[in-house]
């Protein structure tokens, strides 16, 4: 098997990891439902909430396109810092903690992925992680501030942390078309479809 081949075997191996031990810590949340009813909540709402803004759906999927489009190691890293970082985020917005352009950030999330996406931007690792990171924190604070009441905030995180690998995990699967010459071409084409939106969304933050 080529270097190549093999770094993207390990990448795949690493990502199912990562999704498995998301999926562990989740699975002894879903046995509350019955004795701990704050704690299911917390889950459930935790789950749904990446999903019920558009913004947070195209910029986590973003992020996994633009992880597959840049290969080993991104494609796993970038899956990796993103949730890190955004339940840093929550935690500062379950504590009250005021992040001003919250919705701005978010906005620009979709955009600047989308137009890294499109451009087949290369940077340096370390800078595609700050760039993933710095973003995760608008995410994460949005999160945190809507805790439902009456919801357990460690299952509230722990459910939006998984959501969120999960839509990158579906980025990264979309993204395996980058392989192709041609799905090179529709891989920019929803960026730039990303970028548009996000660009929507800022104008709609600024409005």
């Amino acid at each position: 098997m080529s270097s190549p081949h093999l770094m993207a075997a390990q990448a795949r191996d690493g990502l199912v990891r990562v999704t498995a031990a998301l999926a562990l810590a989740c699975w002894p949340m879903l046995g509350w439902a019955h004795a701990e009813s704050g704690r299911a909540d917390g889950l459930l709402a935790g789950l749904q909430h990446p999903v019920s803004g558009l913004d947070h759906v195209l910029a986590m999927v973003a992020v996994g396109l633009w992880g597959a489009q840049l290969g080993a190691p991104a494609i796993w890293l970038l899956p990796l810092t993103f949730p890190l970082v955004m339940a840093f985020g929550g935690a500062l917005g379950l504590m009250g903690v005021s992040l001003p352009g919250a919705e701005i950030g978010i906005a620009l999330s979709a955009l600047v992925l989308g137009l890294a996406i499109v451009t087949a931007w290369r940077p340096a690792l370390w800078a595609a992680a700050g760039v993933v990171g710095f973003f995760a924190i608008f995410h994460g604070h949005a999160h945190g501030t809507e805790l439902p009441a009456g919801a357990n905030g460690l299952a509230y995180s722990l459910g939006f942390v998984a959501a969120t690998g999960a839509l990158h995990a579906c980025g990264i699967g979309i993204g395996v078309i980058q392989r192709w010459s041609a799905g090179q071409v529709a891989l920019r084409a929803a960026g730039a479809g990303v970028a548009a939106a996000g660009a929507a969304f800022l104008w709609r933050a600024l409005a």
